[in-house]
């Protein structure tokens, strides 16, 4: 059982939606609206300045996936990849699969001269996330994130 990854493609899209539902619901107990998490997908994949995918497949099936998305650091003058949206399917869990993602990002990041760092966030409460992030040679930081989402007048498109 071969792991590889790969860029994904516009044909990755169904898997893509699925998967992004499933972390939104398995996360933060948020049912997304599809219409628009589709639209979002589809943005990604038609625009590479917005980020891009890679997913994982084992048998050629798509078992896990992850997007990158960026951020200009005025302060460093450089780009970190913000890792996102990154689901591994049930059945293939603790098989290596996020490690793979990982690695294959941190390649490509480490391969380009403007990339400076990569980045991530995750749920707090999640220890066995953090611990797998902290193997990978990832810190934690002094940062916290606050928001306003949705802005004002405008519909969360979440349920």
């Amino acid at each position: 059982m071969t792991l590889t990854v790969r860029r994904a493609t516009p044909a990755d899209e169904p898997v893509l939606v699925a998967f992004n539902t499933a972390i939104a619901w398995e996360t933060e107990h948020k049912k997304l609206d599809p219409a628009v998490l589709a639209a979002g997908v589809r943005a990604v994949l038609a625009d590479p300045s917005r980020g891009f995918y890679t997913v994982a497949e084992r048998d050629g099936e798509v078992v896990g996936q992850m997007m990158v998305t960026f951020e200009w650091s005025d302060w460093r003058n450089g780009w970190f990849w913000w890792v996102q949206s990154v689901y591994v399917r049930e059945d293939a869990r603790r098989g290596g699969v996020f490690r793979a993602l990982y690695r294959a990002t941190a390649d490509r990041a480490a391969a380009d001269p403007t990339v400076i760092g990569l980045r991530l966030y995750f749920e707090t409460d999640n220890a066995r996330a953090r611990e797998t992030y902290r193997s990978l040679g990832m810190v934690d930081t002094t940062y916290g994130m606050m928001e306003v989402y949705p802005l004002p007048g405008r519909d969360s498109h979440i349920g």
